[in-house]
């Protein structure tokens, strides 16, 4: 499964605790730069693929598809996406054809089907929240180390493949 995630200066903020009486200070730098994380959860044995880029595009998405052929090398790959344009471009399509990787469609507006959607809910929470941000940089290698430091079947349980309730059965 094949999913990206966006990474801002901004923290996501779930909760945070401090003294009774006092406030909690999250500093916000207010800056607008961002990363995208690409990732790839392979759902029979937890392995993962990741690629940092600055931008989300069909270019960028394509140079997605190679670290996960390389990664990958020598499998037959079938790739679930959702249907944002840079996976639907035809130049994606065809690119992902000529290094022989097979798409699969996921319905549209359903994330909850998405398995590596599910994982970056969870590293987001547990990487990055209530966390000032330093550099977007850092923060978009803090996520990706999260996930890369989680074993294979840590990723699986929280991308909710070991559920029993999951809807592709590995």
């Amino acid at each position: 499964m094949e999913d990206e995630t966006i990474v801002t200066e901004t923290p996501p903020l779930y909760n945070c605790y401090s003294r009774i009486g006092q406030q909690k200070c999250i500093p916000i730098i207010g800056g607008h730069d961002r990363r995208i994380v690409h990732g790839a959860l392979n759902i029979r044995s937890g392995d993962v693929a990741l690629l940092i880029t600055k931008t989300w595009t069909n270019i960028t998405h394509q140079d997605f598809l190679s670290v996960v052929r390389r990664h990958w090398r020598g499998w037959q790959i079938v790739l679930l996406e959702d249907r944002a344009s840079p996976h639907t471009a035809d130049d994606s399509q065809e690119y992902a054809s000529d290094v022989d990787i097979e798409v699969r469609w996921l319905p549209r507006a359903s994330p909850e089907l998405n398995a590596m959607d599910q994982l970056w809910r969870h590293a987001k929470r547990e990487a990055l929240s209530n966390c000032p941000t330093r550099a977007v940089d850092e923060s978009a290698l803090a996520l990706c180390r999260y996930i890369i430091d989680l074993s294979p079947r840590a990723r699986l349980r929280q991308a909710g493949v070991l559920s029993g309730n999951f809807w592709l059965t590995p």
